[in-house]
């Protein structure tokens, strides 16, 4: 995996402020890295989301095919006045999904080297997206991402980065792939758990040599692995050393058709508080 990174890829849905956020974060990430920024908007079309009314009803139809339009007109008026107000920033290109958004954002996720995602807010109205539209660009696209939590924490994405590390094939793309974000920082933070408080049975990290050989100093913390309650934990910490970014692992399997999360990545994406860049 490359260690530049060149080309970022920010989804864009019918979630206004979410849309803004994330265009902002991804514009400050661009002109830092010299990075190319694109947008994609990707919703379920209405020809997906109510196929009965396109069957039996012209009238319903009609009127979900202009509330669609109108839906888009709004979200690229969000991408218009980001990318006035974005003087001495990066360029942005607008492109539009047709059919299938997961899909569709996938596979031109796979030409960029960052993807820019929203946490998805349960309580918030339909963003036209599916719910679980990060959860499954992050598995089927296998790209890193940066999930920006529904509430805007206001803080700059990248200062104080917090590591969570496990020897898993995971966590090892996710911390290459945050390489040129870990460079920027003023603070890195390692943290890893053991299974036991015995120091003479501690597996030796050596993700730490590998920063040290990327020029990264990283502050280790290191504990004993709970018994449940990881994910609460690692958010905890993150607030307790005031990181505005958390690199970690993505862990899931198929099965049914769907994806199923590790109870780690599950609780942090639900619960997220910061910026976190994952890999599947």
């Amino acid at each position: 995996m490359s260690n530049d990174l060149t080309s970022i890829l920010v989804h864009l849905d019918d979630d206004a402020d979410g849309c803004a956020r994330r265009l902002h974060t991804a514009q400050r990430l661009a002109a830092a890295q010299g990075a190319r920024l694109d947008t994609l908007y990707a919703v379920t079309p209405s020809v997906l989301q109510n196929p009965y009314a396109f069957t039996v009803e012209t009238g319903a139809a009609s009127l979900l095919i202009g509330a669609e339009a109108a839906q888009r007109e709004r979200a690229r008026n969000v991408f218009e006045q980001a990318r006035t107000r974005a003087g001495g920033l990066p360029e942005v290109s607008w492109h539009e999904a047709r059919g299938e958004p997961v899909g569709a954002f996938v596979r031109r996720g796979w030409a960029s080297d960052l993807l820019v995602l929203g946490q998805h807010d349960p309580d918030a109205a339909p963003s036209g997206a599916p719910p679980d539209f990060a959860t499954s660009v992050l598995v089927d696209s296998g790209k890193p991402a940066l999930v920006l939590p529904y509430v805007d924490t206001g803080a700059a994405v990248g200062d104080t980065v917090l590591v969570a590390w496990k020897p898993t094939r995971e966590s090892a793309r996710a911390v290459t792939a945050a390489l040129p974000l870990l460079r920027r920082a003023r603070q890195v933070h390692l943290i890893a758990w053991d299974e036991a408080e015995d120091s003479d049975t501690r597996t030796p990290l050596e993700i730490e040599a590998f920063l040290q050989h990327h020029d990264i100093t990283a502050t280790l913390h290191r504990g004993v692995r709970p018994s449940a309650g990881l994910g609460e934990m690692l958010l905890s910490q993150a607030a307790d050393l005031q990181a505005d970014l958390l690199v970690m692992g993505c862990y899931g399997h198929g099965r049914a058709r769907e994806w199923v999360l590790g109870g780690v990545t599950r609780t942090v994406l639900r619960s997220m508080t910061l910026p976190v860049l994952m890999v599947h």
